[in-house]
């Protein structure tokens, strides 16, 4: 994917802080004072947790300085919102990369990598790593590299296995690597290692059926809704925070195939739906929840 034109490059700038007085007057007058072009804004206080969150895209061609030099500016006003603000500014002119790992079951990967094929994701899929050899021509197809790498069957043995796929995705320094059905739990240290770059999608509205086999579970208690969710991975099982969820309606004529084959569709949407916020800097996480500026 090449990276936008002048004309649509922007300066995305996210933020969050202790919600006060005059934030919103502090930064736009910063943006305006450098002759910025807010094109897109979005704010949000949260009276329950007293932050604040906002998202400002800037015509970059708006501009007379680089996002660096911008990015060194913006730090005093950041500084004077107090210690605990957390802010970032990405250039839309640097392409974003995406590492994608994958197991057997396959309509995630081939919906984003068709997605990205047709310009839709705002970054490069740079490789995708699979733990058995089924998807390989999938990616080969799309001529992005893939890499098998095989687990033990015993949990306790794939320490080795899970440190050759950080070599692997370390390499290509990506902005988010993506659970596309890997079906392998991370352990706690990889989680920490990305953290707020891993994004999975589950096959259930959590935090309804975690861990395996939900539609099952679902089947079991004869829901009437089943749907996907696409979360952050962290150390605690399926219980990251939650970007985006959907779902779809079922009746009692429907066995686990049917849920698993109408869940598919959904999981494709949610992931790929997430991915894009992600790669858009649209999503703004704080403790256990998300902003999402979409």
């Amino acid at each position: 994917m090449t990276a936008p034109t002048q004309p649509d490059r922007r300066f995305v700038l996210t933020l969050g802080c202790r919600d006060q007085t005059g934030v919103v007057a502090r930064i736009s007058s910063f943006i305006a004072d450098l002759g910025g072009w807010i094109v897109e804004a979005g704010y949000h206080s949260d009276e329950g947790t007293g932050w604040f969150f906002t998202r400002q895209a800037i015509r970059a061609s708006s501009l007379t300085i680089g996002a660096d030099e911008l990015r060194a500016r913006f730090a005093a006003v950041a500084d004077a919102l107090g210690p605990e603000t957390d802010w970032s500014l990405h250039d839309t002119g640097e392409r974003k990369r995406v590492v994608l790992l994958v197991s057997k079951e396959g309509h995630c990967l081939h919906d984003l990598l068709g997605r990205s094929a047709d310009g839709e994701l705002p970054a490069s899929i740079e490789a995708v790593i699979g733990n058995h050899p089924d998807l390989g021509s999938v990616a080969e197809a799309h001529h992005v590299p893939f890499h098998l790498v095989q687990f033990p069957a015993d949990p306790a043995e794939r320490g080795p296995a899970f440190e050759e796929v950080r070599k692997l995705v370390d390499v290509h320094r990506p902005h988010a690597v993506v659970l596309a059905r890997f079906m392998q739990i991370l352990p706690p240290e990889l989680c920490e290692h990305w953290s707020g770059r891993v994004l999975n999608i589950h096959h259930s509205f959590l935090p309804s059926f975690v861990g395996a086999k939900p539609y099952h579970q679902a089947h079991a208690r004869g829901v009437k809704l089943i749907g996907a969710t696409c979360h952050y991975v962290t150390a605690e099982l399926d219980a990251g925070p939650i970007i985006e969820q959907d779902v779809i309606r079922v009746d009692h004529s429907d066995d686990v195939r049917d849920m698993v084959r109408r869940g598919r569709d959904i999981e494709k949407l949610v992931l790929s739906r997430g991915l894009r916020w992600h790669l858009e800097d649209r999503v703004l996480v704080h403790g256990r929840k998300t902003v999402i500026f979409n």
